[in-house]
């Protein structure tokens, strides 16, 4: 399973570097684009969701990499500003 890369800023500009277990991150999230907080917090929930449930149907044990990343997300959220997220760069 390849895992991917990728590189956020958070609307106070602070940049934090995330992972996915699964390139299906590409699927919800394009480098260079903005997103709202809300609606980029919903994507990376979903997609990583669905790359935990990949590595699930492939090993037989869901990503607890894929969870941390969401709580991680999550933690992070809830001290930013409202505004935009901008991916920076998905790497595979």
């Amino acid at each position: 399973m390849p895992e991917t890369r990728f590189e956020i800023r958070w609307p106070d500009q602070t940049t934090e570097s995330c992972y996915s277990p699964s390139t299906v991150i590409k699927d919800y999230l394009e480098a260079g684009h903005d997103y709202p907080l809300n609606d980029f917090l919903q994507r990376c929930d979903t997609a990583l969701s669905e790359a935990s449930e990949r590595v699930r149907k492939k090993y037989g044990y869901a990503c607890s990499a894929a969870s941390d990343q969401k709580e991680q997300l999550f933690r992070q959220a809830a001290d930013q500003p409202a505004g935009l997220v901008h991916v920076l760069r998905i790497q595979s």
